[in-house]
């Protein structure tokens, strides 16, 4: 039985990779069944019980245009559900100070002492001990809650926001401007990065989105930009004789003494700034103008002692005339990086890479050629509008074809969420389900690579990662997993969701 369905997964597979989709053609937004359906799986993290007959009678357009404007939709009922999540709207530096300091210290002394070298559990900060490891201290658990509460919040959102549209987004923008909660301090920042960075732009303009992403602590740290600096002005500050223990550009609470003074321009954020954010690895840019990026945005730092919020560090800039992309940047100062952002967003290959990578999430795993670049001109026109290149993508000919229908390979994530979605489940702890995603690959906040966690078929297909699909559909079934119960549970509910087709939307 495994053996074929196996072979049928690899079908999905092939589908869901193969050649370019044909073009449907309905002229406008269809309301039929199948249609539903099919949105519904796209641009929600699956359809609950009666999603469909409540869809198909308010009209599929009006339906998508609500899903639109998120900001008229009640999701009182999401709210009450997060309102036990302490940590959840806290800044960083309240996170810093009053949940990783501790542990940090704790730690420190343990090292100091000879005790241990690792925290109990150390790795992902929500992991579970294993057997024989030491148990938790309360600094340590308190520390924890941090990413447990975040990880929790993402899964209720997912399975019970009224604005799905607008969570399905947020996740795409986040693996799209990834960062890696594992890194150091990145995980005081991680929470405050995704509400302050990414949510409130998902629908407004590119280049805002593209700003607080740079700006968010969260990225400055994970991308190295925050000890960026002009190599002569290092050199300066080094005949001033600055402890590099101590210096006041680098120390602050949620930081760990004793940590670098910058050496010189660090290039790792110009790189993927171009490559991974903005024009793609074709998008025409050379090293030339990753290293005069890299000089514009020496100085973007992180406010010092606070150890949180974006600085300015004139002192470490490099003021010099820059050429990017042919642009010629005199202005020195802050504005160095602004006009990069500029020239970045406003590029044609920013355009298209965006718009390919919006149709890939939302049509095909190889979108057609004529949806890029009618979503990439509509990019341009609407002057990186996000809420109008999505609009275009999710209501074209191109996302109704039959082609698209079920083409595309379910993340863990979409796998789980659309799992208690139709199962009317009721989640009292998303923990386990947290702990589910890893045992399927997909840790949330924890993909180490800038590139975040792809949505392509051939990264989520393979044996282990159907035996892992298979076993929680199992779980599921069976109402083994703690702190979620799903009403009516049964052994077909696990061959429901085992099956090769709920595993694609």
């Amino acid at each position: 039985m495994f053996t074929r369905f196996l072979a049928v997964v690899s079908l999905v597979f092939l589908a869901a990779t193969g050649g370019p989709l044909r073009a449907g053609a309905p002229a406008t937004v269809p309301n039929d069944e199948r249609a539903v359906v099919h949105a519904l799986n796209r641009l929600t993290f699956g359809p609950r019980p009666g999603d469909v007959e409540r869809v198909k009678a308010m009209g599929l357009a009006a339906w998508i245009e609500q899903q639109l404007a998120p900001s008229h939709i009640d999701d009182s009922g999401l709210d009450a559900r997060l309102a036990h999540l302490e940590t959840l709207e806290l800044d960083s530096k309240t996170i810093a100070t009053e949940y990783a300091g501790p542990a940090m210290r704790e730690r420190r002394e343990r090292q100091l002492s000879g005790t241990g070298n690792r925290e109990p559990g150390a790795g992902n900060p929500s992991t579970s001990l294993r057997a024989g490891r030491e148990p938790m201290s309360d600094a340590q658990r308190k520390a924890r809650e941090v990413i447990a509460d975040i990880e929790q919040a993402k899964l209720l959102r997912a399975v019970y926001s009224e604005r799905q549209l607008e969570e399905v987004l947020v996740d795409f923008w986040f693996n799209h401007f990834n960062v890696f909660a594992g890194k150091g301090a990145t995980r005081n920042y991680v929470g405050e990065y995704e509400r302050e960075a990414i949510r409130p732009f998902v629908f407004g303009r590119f280049r805002d989105l593209l700003e607080a992403t740079a700006k968010s602590p969260a990225m400055l740290f994970y991308l190295d930009n925050w000890q960026s600096a002009d190599p002569h002005a290092v050199d300066q500050r080094r005949r001033l004789k600055p402890s590099p223990s101590t210096n006041p550009l680098m120390e602050g609470r949620g930081f760990s003494p004793g940590q670098r003074t910058p050496k010189g321009i660090n290039e790792n954020y110009a790189r993927e700034l171009m490559e991974l954010h903005t024009l793609g690895v074709d998008g025409g840019y050379t090293q030339q103008d990753i290293v005069n990026v890299a000089r514009a945005f020496t100085g973007w730092t992180i406010r010092p002692r606070q150890g949180s919020g974006f600085l300015f560090a004139a002192q470490m800039h490099d003021n010099g005339e820059k050429t990017v992309l042919g642009h010629v940047i005199k202005a020195g100062g802050v504005n160095d990086g602004m006009q990069v952002l500029d020239i970045l967003a406003a590029h044609p290959s920013t355009a298209h890479f965006i718009a390919s990578k919006l149709a890939t999430r939302f049509v095909s795993d190889n979108p057609p050629a004529s949806l890029v670049d009618r979503a990439a001109a509509r990019f341009t026109a609407a002057k990186g509008n996000l809420r109008e290149v999505v609009r275009t993508i999710i209501t074209s000919p191109e996302f109704f074809s039959p082609d698209a229908y079920r083409a595309k390979v379910k993340t863990p994530l979409e796998f789980v969420a659309s799992a208690v979605r139709t199962t009317g489940a009721e989640v009292r702890n998303a923990l386990p389900l947290a702990r589910e995603l890893r045992e399927q690959g997909m840790p949330l906040y924890f993909c180490q690579p800038p590139t975040g966690y792809d949505d392509k078929a051939s990264t989520w297909v393979s044996s282990g990662a159907l035996v892992s699909r298979m076993n929680f559909a199992v779980k599921l079934g069976d109402n083994a997993l703690p702190g979620v119960r799903v009403p009516n549970a049964n052994k077909q509910l696990a061959v429901t969701i085992g099956s090769p087709e709920f595993q694609r939307r």
